[in-house]
């Protein structure tokens, strides 16, 4: 029996140290795993309700068209043009003049033509504009 039982014991040892060998190997193996993890796949995101993109619609009271008066039809000609377009004419008008103020650019120097538009005033704000072609449409 005692024959049986060293043998037991050096199968048995050998199993021990093998086992306390394979988590030192084991945690060897982990070492690199931790400093490079794998990453997890992504999930791909829930899609959402796809909102319908409204087209944009101008403002009808913008586009319909205007007949200008006598003044501003010398300035953007006399066919009947949406509001936008007559404001668009008339800043064509002053460019092509040069008559934006050199030190102040917010400021408009009126010309003859101008001046009958936005009641007579030598220089207006580049804000009043708007307000001189609204005065003058029908």
């Amino acid at each position: 029996m005692a024959k049986a039982a060293k043998k037991a014991a050096k199968k048995a040892a050998p199993k021990k140290a093998a086992k306390k060998a394979a988590p030192k190997k084991a945690a060897k193996k982990a070492a690199p795993k931790k400093a490079a993890p794998k990453k997890a796949a992504k999930k791909p995101a829930p899609k959402k309700a796809a909102k319908k993109k409204s087209t944009r619609k101008p403002n009808a009271a913008f586009m319909t068209p205007l007949t200008p008066s006598a003044e501003l039809a010398a300035v953007v000609g006399s066919q009947p043009l949406p509001r936008t377009e007559i404001v668009k004419k008339t800043w064509d008008y002053i460019k092509k003049n040069g008559l934006q103020d050199k030190s102040n650019r917010r400021m408009i120097n009126t010309d003859d033509k101008l001046k009958a538009v936005f009641g007579g005033k030598n220089q207006i704000s580049m804000f009043d504009i708007a307000k001189g072609v609204n005065n003058n449409v029908k």
